[in-house]
Protein backbone atom coordinates (compact mmCIF):
# COMPACT_ATOMS: atom_id res chain seq x y z
CA UNK A 1 0.00 0.00 0.00
CA UNK A 2 2.69 2.88 0.99
CA UNK A 3 4.43 1.77 -2.67
CA UNK A 4 0.93 2.48 -4.11
CA UNK A 5 0.31 5.77 -2.10
CA UNK A 6 4.13 7.06 -2.80
CA UNK A 7 3.32 6.27 -6.64
CA UNK A 8 0.28 8.37 -7.12
CA UNK A 9 2.03 11.07 -5.35
CA UNK A 10 4.72 11.40 -7.05
CA UNK A 11 3.66 13.53 -9.81
CA UNK A 12 2.24 15.72 -7.49
CA UNK A 13 5.33 16.64 -5.39
CA UNK A 14 7.38 17.52 -8.77
CA UNK A 15 4.82 20.12 -9.87
CA UNK A 16 4.99 21.55 -6.04
CA UNK A 17 8.59 21.65 -6.10
CA UNK A 18 8.15 23.49 -9.76
CA UNK A 19 5.89 25.79 -8.60
CA UNK A 20 8.18 26.73 -5.09
CA UNK A 21 10.45 28.27 -7.61
CA UNK A 22 8.21 31.27 -7.31
CA UNK A 23 10.11 31.67 -4.00
CA UNK A 24 13.30 32.21 -5.44
CA UNK A 25 13.39 33.93 -8.71
CA UNK A 26 12.61 37.32 -9.09
CA UNK A 27 11.73 38.16 -12.45
CA UNK A 28 9.71 36.22 -15.54
CA UNK A 29 11.09 33.16 -16.03
CA UNK A 30 13.68 33.37 -18.85
CA UNK A 31 12.57 32.77 -22.85
CA UNK A 32 15.29 30.34 -23.23
CA UNK A 33 14.81 28.49 -20.30
CA UNK A 34 10.71 28.25 -20.41
CA UNK A 35 11.90 26.60 -24.00
CA UNK A 36 14.09 24.70 -22.69
CA UNK A 37 11.43 23.22 -20.00
CA UNK A 38 8.68 23.10 -22.78
CA UNK A 39 10.84 20.79 -25.02
CA UNK A 40 11.51 18.29 -21.99
CA UNK A 41 8.37 18.05 -20.64
CA UNK A 42 7.34 17.32 -24.36
CA UNK A 43 10.45 14.82 -24.61
CA UNK A 44 9.34 12.97 -21.36
CA UNK A 45 5.91 12.62 -22.45
CA UNK A 46 6.36 11.34 -25.29
CA UNK A 47 9.03 8.94 -24.80
CA UNK A 48 6.27 7.96 -21.59
CA UNK A 49 3.50 6.91 -24.68
CA UNK A 50 5.82 5.42 -26.58
CA UNK A 51 7.82 3.11 -24.35
CA UNK A 52 5.03 2.90 -21.31
CA UNK A 53 1.80 2.81 -23.07
CA UNK A 54 1.89 2.14 -26.54
CA UNK A 55 4.19 -0.78 -27.27
CA UNK A 56 2.85 -2.60 -23.82
CA UNK A 57 -0.83 -2.10 -25.81
CA UNK A 58 0.98 -3.68 -28.99
CA UNK A 59 2.63 -6.60 -26.59
CA UNK A 60 -0.31 -7.50 -25.08
CA UNK A 61 -2.05 -8.46 -28.68
CA UNK A 62 0.86 -10.19 -30.03
CA UNK A 63 -1.11 -13.22 -30.30
CA UNK A 64 -3.34 -11.51 -32.92
CA UNK A 65 -0.90 -11.60 -35.48
CA UNK A 66 -0.96 -8.44 -38.00
CA UNK A 67 -4.27 -7.31 -36.14
CA UNK A 68 -1.67 -6.87 -32.93
CA UNK A 69 -1.37 -2.98 -33.85
CA UNK A 70 -5.69 -2.55 -34.29
CA UNK A 71 -6.41 -1.88 -30.56
CA UNK A 72 -2.82 0.42 -29.46
CA UNK A 73 -4.29 2.53 -33.10
CA UNK A 74 -7.68 2.58 -32.09
CA UNK A 75 -6.90 3.49 -28.82
CA UNK A 76 -4.74 6.42 -29.33
CA UNK A 77 -6.94 7.98 -31.82
CA UNK A 78 -9.97 7.78 -29.14
CA UNK A 79 -7.80 9.44 -26.52
CA UNK A 80 -6.76 12.22 -29.20
CA UNK A 81 -10.26 12.70 -29.92
CA UNK A 82 -11.57 12.93 -26.42
CA UNK A 83 -8.87 15.75 -25.34
CA UNK A 84 -9.74 17.65 -28.42
CA UNK A 85 -13.46 17.42 -27.52
CA UNK A 86 -12.38 18.49 -23.30
CA UNK A 87 -10.55 21.10 -25.22
CA UNK A 88 -13.09 22.19 -27.48
CA UNK A 89 -15.89 22.55 -24.85
CA UNK A 90 -14.10 23.65 -21.78
CA UNK A 91 -13.22 27.57 -21.58
CA UNK A 92 -9.78 27.63 -20.57
CA UNK A 93 -6.70 30.00 -20.83
CA UNK A 94 -2.80 28.85 -21.45
CA UNK A 95 0.12 30.49 -19.56
CA UNK A 96 1.44 33.26 -21.67
CA UNK A 97 -1.95 33.73 -23.91
CA UNK A 98 -4.53 36.45 -23.52
CA UNK A 99 -7.13 35.02 -25.56
CA UNK A 100 -8.99 32.12 -23.98
CA UNK A 101 -10.17 29.02 -25.88
CA UNK A 102 -13.18 27.03 -26.29
CA UNK A 103 -16.81 28.77 -25.20
CA UNK A 104 -17.33 32.21 -24.08
CA UNK A 105 -17.22 32.69 -20.56
CA UNK A 106 -16.99 34.88 -17.80
CA UNK A 107 -14.85 32.69 -15.15
CA UNK A 108 -11.65 34.72 -14.35
CA UNK A 109 -8.75 34.07 -16.15
CA UNK A 110 -7.30 32.29 -12.84
CA UNK A 111 -10.25 30.01 -13.14
CA UNK A 112 -9.73 29.23 -16.79
CA UNK A 113 -5.79 29.22 -16.38
CA UNK A 114 -6.73 26.42 -13.91
CA UNK A 115 -8.84 24.33 -16.32
CA UNK A 116 -6.40 24.62 -19.25
CA UNK A 117 -3.81 22.66 -16.81
CA UNK A 118 -6.10 20.32 -15.35
CA UNK A 119 -6.81 19.45 -19.03
CA UNK A 120 -3.10 18.71 -19.83
CA UNK A 121 -2.52 16.82 -16.82
CA UNK A 122 -5.70 14.34 -16.64
CA UNK A 123 -3.91 12.13 -18.70
CA UNK A 124 -1.04 11.96 -17.08
CA UNK A 125 -3.09 10.88 -14.50
CA UNK A 126 -4.95 8.37 -16.06
CA UNK A 127 -1.47 7.33 -17.59
CA UNK A 128 -0.06 6.72 -14.20
CA UNK A 129 -3.57 4.95 -13.28
CA UNK A 130 -3.49 2.89 -16.16
CA UNK A 131 -0.10 0.88 -15.53
CA UNK A 132 -1.03 0.49 -11.72
CA UNK A 133 -4.14 -0.84 -12.64
CA UNK A 134 -2.41 -3.25 -15.14
CA UNK A 135 0.28 -4.19 -12.65
CA UNK A 136 -2.37 -5.23 -9.92
CA UNK A 137 -4.02 -6.98 -12.28
CA UNK A 138 -0.92 -8.89 -13.63
CA UNK A 139 -2.00 -7.87 -17.17
CA UNK A 140 0.39 -7.85 -20.17
CA UNK A 141 3.53 -8.77 -17.53
CA UNK A 142 3.00 -4.98 -16.30
CA UNK A 143 4.59 -4.02 -13.04
CA UNK A 144 4.97 -1.75 -10.18
CA UNK A 145 8.22 -0.76 -10.86
CA UNK A 146 7.29 0.22 -14.75
CA UNK A 147 4.52 2.11 -12.54
CA UNK A 148 7.29 3.88 -10.61
CA UNK A 149 9.13 4.35 -13.92
CA UNK A 150 5.98 6.15 -15.27
CA UNK A 151 4.91 8.12 -12.08
CA UNK A 152 9.12 9.59 -11.85
CA UNK A 153 9.05 10.70 -15.63
CA UNK A 154 5.73 12.60 -14.91
CA UNK A 155 6.77 13.90 -11.78
CA UNK A 156 10.27 15.16 -13.48
CA UNK A 157 8.19 17.09 -16.12
CA UNK A 158 5.75 18.23 -13.69
CA UNK A 159 8.52 20.02 -12.33
CA UNK A 160 8.91 22.72 -15.12
CA UNK A 161 5.30 22.77 -15.85
CA UNK A 162 4.87 23.90 -12.23
CA UNK A 163 7.30 26.82 -12.52
CA UNK A 164 5.87 27.69 -16.50
CA UNK A 165 2.36 27.82 -14.02
CA UNK A 166 3.26 30.14 -11.06
CA UNK A 167 6.26 32.07 -12.28
CA UNK A 168 3.48 33.98 -14.71
CA UNK A 169 1.25 34.62 -12.08
CA UNK A 170 3.90 36.06 -10.05
CA UNK A 171 4.80 38.25 -12.72
CA UNK A 172 0.90 39.62 -13.00
CA UNK A 173 1.00 40.32 -9.80
CA UNK A 174 -0.28 37.86 -7.85
CA UNK A 175 1.41 36.88 -4.82
CA UNK A 176 4.10 34.21 -3.96
CA UNK A 177 2.07 31.85 -2.38
CA UNK A 178 -0.97 32.59 -4.40
CA UNK A 179 1.01 31.62 -6.69
CA UNK A 180 2.95 28.84 -5.62
CA UNK A 181 -0.64 27.31 -4.51
CA UNK A 182 -2.19 27.82 -7.79
CA UNK A 183 0.91 26.15 -9.63
CA UNK A 184 0.77 23.22 -7.39
CA UNK A 185 -3.06 22.80 -7.22
CA UNK A 186 -2.47 22.50 -11.00
CA UNK A 187 -1.11 18.75 -10.51
CA UNK A 188 -4.04 17.75 -8.28
CA UNK A 189 -6.07 16.40 -10.78
CA UNK A 190 -2.98 13.73 -11.80
CA UNK A 191 -3.59 11.77 -8.73
CA UNK A 192 -7.36 12.08 -8.65
CA UNK A 193 -7.54 10.56 -12.11
CA UNK A 194 -4.97 7.66 -11.40
CA UNK A 195 -7.45 6.52 -8.41
CA UNK A 196 -10.42 7.32 -10.24
CA UNK A 197 -8.45 4.77 -12.91
CA UNK A 198 -7.59 2.14 -9.84
CA UNK A 199 -11.25 1.92 -9.06
CA UNK A 200 -12.33 0.66 -11.82
CA UNK A 201 -9.23 -1.69 -12.41
CA UNK A 202 -11.58 -4.80 -12.52
CA UNK A 203 -13.53 -3.42 -15.13
CA UNK A 204 -10.27 -2.38 -17.53
CA UNK A 205 -8.62 -5.46 -17.67
CA UNK A 206 -10.02 -6.78 -20.90
CA UNK A 207 -10.31 -3.47 -22.26
CA UNK A 208 -6.71 -3.02 -21.04
CA UNK A 209 -4.58 -2.33 -25.10
CA UNK A 210 -6.97 0.02 -25.46
CA UNK A 211 -6.99 1.91 -22.13
CA UNK A 212 -3.08 2.03 -22.44
CA UNK A 213 -3.20 3.56 -26.07
CA UNK A 214 -6.13 6.04 -24.93
CA UNK A 215 -3.23 7.27 -22.12
CA UNK A 216 -0.65 7.80 -24.78
CA UNK A 217 -2.84 9.56 -27.37
CA UNK A 218 -4.56 11.63 -24.46
CA UNK A 219 -0.87 12.34 -23.75
CA UNK A 220 0.31 13.35 -27.58
CA UNK A 221 -2.81 15.27 -28.20
CA UNK A 222 -1.07 17.53 -25.48
CA UNK A 223 2.37 17.52 -27.02
CA UNK A 224 1.25 18.25 -30.12
CA UNK A 225 -1.08 20.97 -29.51
CA UNK A 226 0.14 22.99 -26.76
CA UNK A 227 3.76 22.16 -25.75
CA UNK A 228 5.50 21.64 -29.15
CA UNK A 229 3.96 25.15 -30.38
CA UNK A 230 4.97 26.93 -27.39
CA UNK A 231 8.08 25.72 -27.29
CA UNK A 232 8.93 26.22 -31.33
CA UNK A 233 7.60 29.62 -31.41
CA UNK A 234 9.61 32.87 -31.65
CA UNK A 235 13.47 32.60 -31.04
CA UNK A 236 15.19 30.20 -29.00
CA UNK A 237 13.25 27.55 -30.88
CA UNK A 238 16.52 25.16 -31.00
CA UNK A 239 16.66 24.85 -26.94
CA UNK A 240 13.44 23.59 -27.09
CA UNK A 241 14.54 20.95 -29.95
CA UNK A 242 17.87 19.99 -27.19
CA UNK A 243 15.17 19.75 -24.06
CA UNK A 244 13.24 17.47 -25.92
CA UNK A 245 16.13 15.19 -26.78
CA UNK A 246 16.59 15.42 -22.80
CA UNK A 247 13.43 14.14 -22.01
CA UNK A 248 12.92 11.62 -23.96
CA UNK A 249 16.20 9.81 -23.57
CA UNK A 250 15.76 10.31 -19.61
CA UNK A 251 12.23 8.79 -19.87
CA UNK A 252 13.09 6.13 -21.91
CA UNK A 253 16.29 5.08 -19.92
CA UNK A 254 13.83 4.83 -16.51
CA UNK A 255 11.35 2.72 -18.36
CA UNK A 256 13.72 0.82 -19.23
CA UNK A 257 15.61 0.20 -16.33
CA UNK A 258 12.79 0.24 -13.91
CA UNK A 259 10.52 -1.95 -16.64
Amino acid sequence: MNALLVTLVVPFLGTMLGASFVFFMRRDMPTGLQKTLLGFASGVMVAASVWSLLLPSVDMCANRGAASVLPAAIGLLAGMGFLLLIDMLTPHLHPGSSSPEGPRSRLSRTTMLALAVTIHNLPEGMAVGIVLAGAEQGAGGMSAAAAMAVALGIAVQNIPEGAIISMPMRAAGNSRWRSFVVGSLSGAVEPIGAVAVLLLAHLLVPIMPYMLAFAAGAMLYVVVEELIPEASAGSHSNLGTIGFAIGFVLMMVLDVVMG
